[in-house]
């Protein structure tokens, strides 16, 4: 393994914040274990040291000294994990610019803020996946107890070849001995994954440098995660070894077959799409009106999402993400992505949408053995919802409760 970044090695005398997880009892609870389809009517979750003691129905729990929180019928779930976002984009304003002149200083209270919006919308978990090296700073501040976040889990710089797509906030290399060192330096921030660019309108790194970005990442053990966007782009990173596809897009057959003998899931990203399209929405947030009209075709039009859709069928898992971050997607937008992720079919029904924000996502990111499922040993990363998102996927706009490892994260301080 990679030497640990930096700062892992300072002594922590105490965190700023110390948040306590105390033996619990959330009972008289709606509970959506996300293994498979199980629903526990009045049920209850225990929670103990940090992690799930116990899941069942309320009338067979026994006397207890635990805390016991009645929370009236509300649903009871796993925390959600947000699979791509951007801690550092504020949602409001223009990428570009927020990545060229924003202080580090302005990034990090940006950062800090979508982490509480995060915890609001009941996302336990962020997969960041770049702006600058902020999400460097994010992770050591959780971490180390300094500021109370969601778990992360960060790229550092995505990387691209030099000039290319978005290269304002990314790491530019060019060559296969640059793009090496590139990843290293992720690595030795303290990366948990490595991301490339690898296309915009056209396709971007050669194949020698294709090939050492992806070797490299997983010399030092981190998966590799890819921007790409369409059939010829996504078919070749799955064919050079990444590990995950960003944003996915139009496929054939053969990509699809290739994502599942792979086993290579897609993080779908609809949320700009869905939020942009939205007059009243959009027009919040100055998009112009050239824009609003293609967002509103882009959603309109069945097609657009057929290779998404025929991967999904032929078995690619497909993993909740929003891109948060962009124009008009804060941190907290939630619901929207998910309804349109069953409305064009890439999952199936409420429950799975679900499941491509609890279960799916702790795969993509090998955490399937602590976190993803309400069961007896993993992780307490829990959400309390008023209502029933089995019914209303509207429902997550009403998260009364956060949990991670049994801590509670709403109203802190």
């Amino acid at each position: 393994m990679p030497e640990p970044a930096a700062w892992r090695y300072q002594k922590i005398t105490a965190p700023i914040f110390d948040i306590p997880s105390p033996h619990r009892i959330l009972k008289n609870a709606h509970v959506l274990t996300c293994v498979g389809d199980e629903v526990i009517e009045n049920g209850f979750v225990e929670i103990e040291k940090g992690k799930i003691k116990a899941v069942g129905r309320s009338a067979d729990l026994g006397s207890t000294d635990a805390e016991v929180i009645d929370v009236g019928g509300a649903t009871v779930m796993p925390g959600m994990m947000n699979s791509h976002a951007h801690l550092a984009w504020d949602g409001v304003h223009d990428l570009a610019r927020q990545s060229m002149d924003d202080a580090v200083e302005i990034s990090a209270y940006k950062s800090a803020a979508n982490m509480l919006k995060s915890l609001r919308a009941g996302v336990t978990l962020v997969r960041d996946l770049g702006m600058n090296t902020s999400n460097f700073f994010s992770k050591q501040a959780v971490e180390q107890g300094i500021f109370p976040g969601p778990r992360l889990l960060i790229c550092g710089e995505a990387i691209i070849q030099t000039g290319g797509h978005t290269y304002w906030c990314c790491h530019e290399a060019s060559g296969a001995d640059e793009m090496r060192r590139a990843v290293r330096e992720q690595v030795r921030g303290g990366a948990d994954l490595i991301k490339i660019m690898a296309c915009h309108d056209t396709l971007e790194f050669t194949d020698a440098e294709l090939e050492a970005v992806i070797d490299e990442a997983h010399r030092n053990g981190l998966p590799m995660t890819a921007h790409a966007t369409y059939n010829e782009c996504i078919y070749r990173v799955a064919q050079f070894g990444v590990d995950c596809v960003e944003h996915g897009g139009s496929m054939d057959d053969k990509t699809i077959q290739l994502l599942v003998d792979k086993k290579i899931p897609i993080v779908t990203t609809f949320a700009p799409l869905v939020m942009q399209a939205d007059e009243v929405v959009a027009r919040k947030f100055n998009i112009p009106e050239w824009k609003i009209e293609e967002r509103k075709k882009a959603v309109a039009s069945p097609s657009r999402y057929t290779g998404l859709v025929n991967a999904a069928k032929a078995g690619v898992p497909i993993a909740f993400g929003t891109d948060a971050g962009s124009p008009a997607v804060g941190h907290e937008i939630v619901a929207p992505e998910l309804k349109f992720m069953v409305k064009v079919g890439v999952v199936a029904d409420n429950y799975a949408a679900l499941r491509s924000a609890t279960i799916v996502a702790a795969r993509v990111s090998k955490l399937q053995d602590k976190l993803g499922t309400l069961e007896a040993g993993k992780e307490a990363d829990v959400i309390v919802v008023a209502g029933n998102p089995l019914a209303d996927l509207d429902a997550l706009n009403h998260v009364q409760m956060t949990f991670i490892a049994g801590k509670r994260m709403l109203s802190v301080g």
